[in-house]
């Protein structure tokens, strides 16, 4: 839960960033966040989810 919830506010920075820096218009804006609020209610949300929960695992397993 508290990977997702950061990978959330982390997507929605980089929304803000990209709106506010003119690279992307607020109509595309738009669109960005309600494709992801509609993909996450599709048959491939638990795939893309345990894709992400993967790469976070692997990123944590890291050593520097």
């Amino acid at each position: 839960m508290a990977i997702s919830l950061s990978v959330v506010l982390l997507l929605a920075v980089v929304l803000v960033v990209l709106m506010r820096g003119g690279s992307m218009k607020p109509g595309p804006t738009i669109v960005a966040v309600l494709f992801g609020f509609f993909l996450a209610s599709t048959g491939i949300a638990p795939d893309i989810n345990r894709f992400l929960n993967s790469i976070a695992d692997t990123i944590s397993s890291i050593k520097f």
